[in-house]
């Protein structure tokens, strides 16, 4: 699962990291959570652009834009067929770009999070995208079983693209089986785990002690 994550670059070095045609409308976030506007990257005639979404997909046939539960993920092993997602997985996939997920152990009450990154360098889930009556364009993230790091956290994670899959995940000419083969645990060993401050579990609080170290 990913129900909260952070992108803590700036609009300048989210062009550089992710190629894109221009700086995205963007601040640096230390504690990103569902319904809120995130950064989606797509693929156009002219190059990649990053767009701000509402993170929680909402399917274009929907009746209203208001859903009691958001569709925040989608699991990679059902995405293709699943009907909430199976037409964006063929024709609206996209980037969510991050710097950081979390996750929590121990009981309720006492939640201890986690700060997961995959090297020093921001990095991407794979997403797809969706817009609803032409005005509202929403997002979620895939998920996978959970990698050898990520695994006595939760028992799933998001699916992390590397960087040379960016471009498959990316284009209307990949085929299904491609696609499929690209959601898979991401290597743990190029990834890392910290237990941070208790500051961050609290959706408002976005300053940087969301991923301090501790312990």
């Amino acid at each position: 699962m990913c129900a909260r994550y952070n992108l803590r670059i700036t609009p300048a070095e989210a062009q550089a990291a992710f190629d894109l045609l221009r700086a995205p409308e963007w601040q640096p976030r230390y504690n990103i959570a569902p319904t809120q506007l995130v950064l989606a990257i797509r693929e156009t005639d002219e190059g990649r652009v990053a767009d701000r979404m509402r993170w929680g997909l909402i399917p274009s046939w929907s009746k209203e834009p208001k859903t009691k539960f958001p569709l925040v993920n989608a699991r990679a092993e059902t995405v293709a067929t699943q009907p909430s997602f199976r037409a964006s997985f063929k024709r609206k996939r996209c980037l969510v770009p991050a710097t950081g997920f979390y996750e929590w152990t121990g009981p309720r009450g006492r939640k201890q999070p986690h700060h997961v990154t995959v090297g020093d360098e921001p990095f991407a889930f794979a997403g797809l995208w969706d817009s609803w009556n032409d005005e509202l364009e929403s997002c979620t993230i895939l998920t996978c079983e959970a990698n050898a790091l990520v695994s006595p956290l939760h028992d799933r994670m998001p699916v992390v693209l590397s960087i040379d899959a960016w471009s498959a995940w990316l284009s209307e000419e990949s085929e299904r089986g491609l696609l499929e083969s690209l959601l898979v645990p991401y290597a743990p060993e190029e990834m890392d785990a910290v237990a941070v401050n208790t500051v961050v579990n609290k959706v408002g609080n976005e300053t940087p002690e969301c991923v301090e170290p501790v312990g």
